[in-house]
């Protein structure tokens, strides 16, 4: 008997640990055509900074760094890279853009009000941003057909002690 309480202790605080970090994710859908090969860009700590690469048209491609790595670049690495590092204590809150076929612009936004912006602003807006308060960007999927054609943004709260959600 003592065994099925301890059993059904543990169970039970594993499912209410699981279910508090469920409620600190979200998600925004895919802004774009969707049309080309899917990418993902993660990696295990925070993101610190983001390279966007345009020819005034479109979004050609996409690097993320987490912690002091940089991610691969996805997309044709070649035209105008635009950059920002974040500080210690910043983070990306928002990211808005315009699309058609391509994703034709793009604008991240930290918490401490500093932005990047690249591309050119034509086409069909598209905003994202997370769904709970204190949550921030922690990785990017999307597709590409040589530019960028769709984008999704994945967003968690990270506790301030450590790396993890």
């Amino acid at each position: 008997m003592h065994s099925f309480i301890l059993c059904a202790l543990l169970a039970s605080s594993a499912l209410l640990a699981f279910a508090s970090e469920e409620q600190h994710y979200s998600f925004s859908p895919l802004a774009g055509s969707n049309s080309g090969t899917p990418f993902s860009l993660t990696g295990e700590e925070r993101i610190t900074g983001v390279r966007l690469w345009d020819n005034g048209g479109y979004i050609h491609a996409l690097q993320l760094r987490y912690g002091a790595i940089w991610s691969s670049t996805v997309g044709n690495s070649y035209g105008r890279v635009e950059e920002i590092l974040l500080y210690d204590d910043e983070a990306i809150i928002q990211v808005s853009g315009k699309y058609s076929h391509y994703i034709h612009a793009l604008v991240f936004v930290t918490n401490r009000g500093r932005s990047l912006f690249a591309g050119q602003f034509s086409g069909i807006s598209f905003n994202m941003y997370p769904e709970f308060e204190g949550a921030e960007l922690r990785f990017i999927s999307g597709t590409l057909h040589g530019s960028l054609t769709g984008l999704s943004a994945h967003w968690a709260v990270v506790s301030q002690d450590s790396n993890e959600m």
